[in-house]
């Protein structure tokens, strides 16, 4: 069976040069610590999320009975797997795993829907089956960096399903062209978001839900009370003005410049998998369990792609960097290509476990 619990952050150990992890490096930045460090000091008292809840509904034109907000994105996948009584559930794979292993751990049943690496592994929404009544996939999709277009996501809306779109990568694309965040108009439709990846607060648990007001408020019936702390709330009301947003939009075409760099520098028998969009890379290497290992000998962590349903171990995903790093990791990976090439392993079979569409 998928380890589906398994994490890019299960790769690190002291000494590695962190390509796991797909959290923009050097964050949070300056002013952003001074946000966090005043409300420390004002976390005597009960956290109150009125502001915070006004200033995402601002930045995404919600209503703030449309947001809620969640200890980050995974919170919102248990809420989601506890409160929406999906009689048919469909996870769109490859992806991150947490929204399947939430709803198998409430025993909801779950049919893979594995993309096809030969059409990019690009949705066509005629895949879903008709009676999926909850539907799961993220965009830009992790570990895959594909960004799936607006329009084919909305077409999966209808009466009587929950669409729940994971943006937690939306922000690492100028523009976020292909967001559905600002649409109110599709029944259903749950778009979940996080501060993680921008900004660099993955040990602060900070994200929100985007979504109609009843469904929002189901969700908020399964949280304890006061589940995002006071410090995530002044993150959260400061990430989200348009000051912030400009920041993370400059960092994304940034960020779009050091992929480039990464690309150009990656070997000869290396395959990029899909049109990569994010803050990351899927790589496809021969004999990908001695490359990764390899690659640990040699200082680099990247993340293991076979606990991702629809992906071998010859599958790795790797974190965008800075170019002279990119440009190292690629030196070094072109090195271990060089040595005692093996012939490539076959993905795994299926073992058991949920049903999949491919």
């Amino acid at each position: 069976m998928t380890d589906l619990r398994h994490h890019g952050d299960a790769e690190l150990a002291p000494g590695l040069v962190d390509l796991a992890v797909n959290v923009r490096a050097g964050t949070p930045p300056a002013w952003l610590r001074t946000v966090l460090h005043e409300a420390v000091d004002a976390s005597a008292g009960y956290p109150d999320p009125t502001g915070a809840r006004a200033a995402v509904a601002a930045a995404h034109g919600r209503d703030p009975a449309e947001v809620l907000l969640t200890a980050g994105a995974a919170e919102a996948f248990t809420l989601v797997a506890r409160a929406v009584p999906a009689r048919h559930a469909v996870v769109v794979h490859p992806s991150f795993t947490e929204p399947e292993a939430a709803l198998r751990a409430v025993g909801r049943p779950v049919t893979r829907l594995l993309l096809d690496p030969a059409d990019g592994y690009r949705l066509d929404p005629a895949g879903v089956p008709d009676d999926a009544d909850l539907v799961v996939i993220g965009n830009p999709t992790n570990p895959t960096s594909v960004l799936h277009p607006a329009g084919a996501l909305a077409t999966l809306a209808r009466p009587g399903r929950v669409v729940l779109v994971d943006e937690a990568f939306a922000d690492t694309v100028p523009g976020e062209p292909e967001s559905l965040a600002g649409r109110t108009d599709l029944p259903g439709l749950l778009v979940v978001r996080s501060l993680t990846k921008t900004w660099g607060l993955a040990g602060l648990r900070v994200g929100y839900a985007l979504g109609p007001a009843e469904l929002i408020a189901a969700l908020a019936a399964q949280q304890p009370h006061w589940p995002v702390s006071t410090p995530a709330l002044a993150a959260l009301s400061a990430c989200t003005t348009p000051t912030a947003r400009a920041e993370a939009d400059a960092a994304a075409a940034e960020l779009a410049g050091h992929r480039a760099a990464l690309l150009d520098a990656l070997p000869a028998g290396v395959e990029v998998l899909g049109e990569p969009r994010s803050s990351f890379l899927l790589l496809q290497v021969p004999d990908g369990e001695r490359v990764r290992s390899a690659l640990r000998e040699h200082g680099w962590a990247v993340r293991r792609g076979d606990t991702f349903p629809g992906l071998s171990p010859d599958h790795l995903r790797v974190a965008v960097r800075d170019p002279d790093t990119s440009r190292a990791f690629a030196a070094t990976l072109a090195e271990i290509l060089c040595g005692a090439r093996r012939p490539r392993s076959a993905p795994d079979a299926p073992s058991g476990g949920p049903e999949e569409i491919r």
